[in-house]
């Protein structure tokens, strides 16, 4: 049976690589002792949490108030990444989130805004919200500002209203994937995406089309596009029309959509990447190890995240943040869902 010193000695070791620390460096966090850098700190306490391990009362961070966090769902795996990584860098800055997630038929962003005033939520950090919907009506984001409620809209960009704005680059992100496709040899190329009403989907179809023109120059690019929704299922139907009708590479607007693009192609005895190659976006968590593994364009959460927090707190601290729209570059990660286009 373990002694309490064995004990001890056991959890220090599970810490410390879970941390990639030493047992020394978690032992002076344990005990609030100096000289550890933040950085190690924060590893630490990410170790706590992970293994299950109930934080020390010195290492209970007093809340410096309540963040409201509002995403439109969790099915879309991108968006519990966004909801995990903000969490994380607001609480490393003394902040509790409440996070808000929408499932359809179910409470709405404006439902959880309420809940969220009433909870007297310092900051609001809004992604992929109604914001983004260029139909939708900006002016439940107007009377949050006129309330002096500090707002962050991710991903969305609407110019109308008085708050920073993080997004990813989508034009760059369709270059860089139409481009990839190209170098493979691949001339029937098109783009499954999801509603034209979303400011995301508006730039990815735009960025596809000046990608078109920049690298084929011919014929009608907007032929080459289908719009559905980014699902499994929308993916699906929209690269069946695409398969048909010839093309040999898939662009998708979404992870999910371009799974559904690979259950296309397999049900018409297609072989991804032999036959037909399917390029994703976001670079969603275990995308990596879908069969076969997905080449998709990875947007930069982290880096994103960490901005979207720090314009967010520096409007509470009553400091001004940068209204104008922030644009993040994405990556093309490259794997084993493309390659060289197949011979006529």
């Amino acid at each position: 049976m373990a002694t309490p010193a064995s004990q001890q000695r056991t959890r220090l070791t599970d810490l410390a690589t879970q941390a990639g620390v030493s047992t020394a460096t978690v032992s002076r966090v344990l005990n609030g002792k100096p000289g550890v850098s933040p950085a190690a700190r924060q590893a630490v306490l990410e170790a706590l949490d992970l293994l299950g391990y109930e934080r020390p009362e010195r290492l209970r961070m007093r809340s410096q108030g309540l963040v409201g966090l509002v995403v439109p769902e969790l099915t879309n795996p991108v968006f519990p990444l966004f909801a995990q990584v903000v969490e994380s860098i607001l609480a490393e800055n003394g902040y509790t989130p409440l996070l808000c997630a929408q499932e359809a038929g179910g409470t709405t962003e404006d439902q959880y805004v309420e809940v969220l005033l009433d909870h007297k939520v310092d900051g609001i950090v809004f992604i992929s919200g109604l914001h983004a919907d260029t139909t939708a009506d900006l002016a439940r984001y107007h009377a949050l500002r006129s309330q002096n409620i500090p707002l962050v809209l991710v991903n969305g960009h609407a110019e109308e209203i008085d708050a920073p704005s993080i997004s990813c680059d989508d034009v760059a992100a369709l270059d860089l994937a139409f481009r990839h496709l190209v170098q493979l040899g691949h001339r029937r190329i098109g783009l499954a995406i999801g509603p034209d009403r979303f400011t995301p989907t508006q730039r990815k179809v735009r960025g596809f089309l000046d990608a078109y023109a920049r690298h084929l120059g011919e014929g009608e690019a907007e032929d080459h596009v289908v719009t559905t929704l980014f699902t499994v299922e929308g993916g699906q139907v929209a690269a069946a029309e695409l398969i048909e009708s010839g093309h040999t590479a898939i662009i998708c607007g979404s992870d999910l959509m371009a799974l559904g693009a690979v259950r296309a192609a397999r049900q018409r005895g297609l072989s991804v990447p032999d036959d037909i190659s399917v390029v994703g976006y976001d670079d969603s968590p275990l995308i990596a190890f879908t069969d076969p593994p997905l080449t998709t364009v990875r947007q930069p959460v982290r880096s994103m995240s960490q901005s979207a927090v720090s314009a967010l707190i520096s409007q509470i601290a009553g400091q001004p943040a940068p209204r104008s729209e922030m644009l993040f570059l994405p990556e093309l990660v490259v794997r084993g869902s493309t390659s060289v286009a197949p011979s006529s």
